[in-house]
C-alpha cells in the first residue's frame, strides 16, 4: 500500500507529511494513512489512534495484514491521550471530522499536556473550519498552508499549523472564514463552495423578508454575510 492507493482526501493530507516525520494519526480509519506512509518509507514511525474498539481492531488488522507492526503502533484511547512523550511525535494528522470536534480534541490534548506545541498539525475538517481556525489562532498557532479538494461530492479544506513561540498569532474575521491562503488562490473548488454558501444565504434572506415576525436583525446579518461572500467571489 502506498500514497497512490489513498483517497484524494487522504493523499492530500499525506502530501503535507514530511520525510522522516514521527506521525500520530488520530481517528485513523483503518490506519490507511499511516500504512501508506510507512509502506513507502516516508514516516519513521506512526501511531494510529482510535477511540472506539471496532475501528481500533480494524486498524490493527490492517497493520498486521501489511506486516507493519514494527513501524505502526495502533492504540485505543480518547484523542491525543494515546500519545506519550517517548513517542517524540513531530506531526499530528486529524482528518475527516467536524472542525469543532477537531478543536475539542486539540483542546483536551493541550489541557492534559499531550499537545506540546512541537508538533506540526495537519488538519482536515469537513465542516466548521472557522471554529478550528479560531482555536488555532487563539492558542498561538500559525497556519502555514491550506488546501481545498472535492471528493465524492463533498468539499474538504485542509490546514497546516505550527506553534508560534515568539509572537501572538492574529487573524481577521475574513481570514477565519475564508482562510489565510485559499481566498488568494481562488480555485474553482473554493469558488464552488462559496457560490453554494451564497445561494443558501440568498434563500434564507428571501424567507426572512416574507416572515410575519420582525426579522430586521437577522436580515442585516445575512445581508452582511452575502456582501462579504460576493466580494470574495469577484
Amino acid at each position: 500500500m502506498d500514497e497512490s492507493q489513498l483517497s484524494l482526501r487522504l493523499s492530500t493530507a499525506a502530501s503535507y507529511v514530511e520525510q522522516g516525520d514521527r506521525l500520530a494519526d488520530i481517528g485513523s480509519d483503518h490506519a490507511y494513512l499511516p500504512c501508506a506512509l510507512a509502506s513507502n518509507g516516508k514516516v519513521a514511525f506512526a501511531i494510529a489512534g482510535e477511540v472506539v474498539k471496532g475501528p481500533f481492531q480494524a486498524a490493527q488488522n490492517q497493520v498486521n495484514r501489511l506486516g507493519l507492526t514494527k513501524q505502526i503502533s495502533v492504540r485505543l484511547g480518547d484523542g491525543l491521550e494515546v500519545l506519550s512523550p517517548a513517542d517524540e511525535v513531530s506531526a499530528i494528522t486529524i482528518c475527516g471530522m467536524g472542525g469543532s470536534l477537531i478543536a475539542s480534541i486539540l483542546d483536551n490534548g493541550f489541557k492534559k499536556g499531550h499537545l506540546t506545541g512541537k508538533e506540526r498539525l495537519i488538519l482536515q475538517p469537513n465542516v466548521g473550519e472557522v471554529m478550528l481556525r479560531k482555536w488555532l489562532v487563539d492558542h498561538n498557532y500559525m497556519i502555514t498552508a491550506e488546501d481545498i479538494i472535492e471528493e465524492n461530492g463533498k468539499i474538504y479544506e485542509l490546514m497546516v499549523a505550527v506553534k508560534n513561540p515568539t509572537e501572538k498569532s492574529l487573524a481577521t474575521a475574513s481570514q477565519l472564514t475564508f482562510g489565510f491562503y485559499l481566498k488568494d488562490k481562488n480555485s474553482a473548488i473554493f469558488k464552488k463552495k462559496w457560490q453554494k454558501e451564497l445561494e443558501k444565504n440568498q434563500y434564507i434572506l428571501a424567507s426572512l423578508t416574507k416572515s410575519s415576525v420582525d426579522q430586521t436583525a437577522k436580515i442585516k446579518l445575512i445581508e452582511a454575510e452575502i456582501q462579504e461572500i460576493e466580494e470574495v467571489l469577484k
